[in-house]
């Protein structure tokens, strides 16, 4: 496993989330909050506000993929190596409402060399599924930090 300055996985894990996530303004714009960080998972949350509803008065759908997406993004690079989405997809199951907290939980499903496989459970705080969320990466040999060893 690769380590940057003797990191153990769960702090390089830690650092390339808050690294990413610091310069990601979407995902700070949406009010994602970090709750579990560790290599191949995370599990996010954000409150849905008023200018995130649809004119059905739900979530936009892009909101809950954009979670999932973030989810997915911070999930795969914890490794340490720029991870990017080859292809990913979302069935939405419920509606999320303003007010609503959505969560979303990544399951590491295949993680090789050069790919991994990703599903992302997205959630109402009491369990009810939104929906479910598939990606597909690529993983680069780029280090997230210039002093990673190999």
């Amino acid at each position: 496993m690769q380590r940057i300055d003797n990191k153990k996985p769960q702090e390089l894990a830690e650092a390339v989330v808050n690294k990413m996530l610091a310069q990601d303004w979407f995902s700070q714009w949406l009010g994602i909050e970090k709750e579990i960080v560790a290599p191949g998972h995370v599990r996010l949350r954000l409150r849905v506000r008023r200018e995130m509803l649809n004119g059905f008065a739900i979530a936009h759908g892009g909101i809950a993929f954009a979670l999932a997406d973030s989810a997915l993004a911070f999930a795969a690079n914890g490794y340490g190596h720029v991870s990017l989405t080859l292809e990913s997809s979302l069935s939405y199951l419920k509606p999320a409402r303003e007010g609503d907290v959505m969560i979303a939980e990544t399951e590491e499903i295949s993680h090789t060399k050069r790919t991994a496989i990703y599903l992302v459970h997205i959630q109402h705080e009491d369990g009810t599924r939104i929906g479910l969320f598939k990606g597909v990466l690529h993983k680069t040999e780029q280090a997230h930090f210039p002093d990673m060893q190999n």
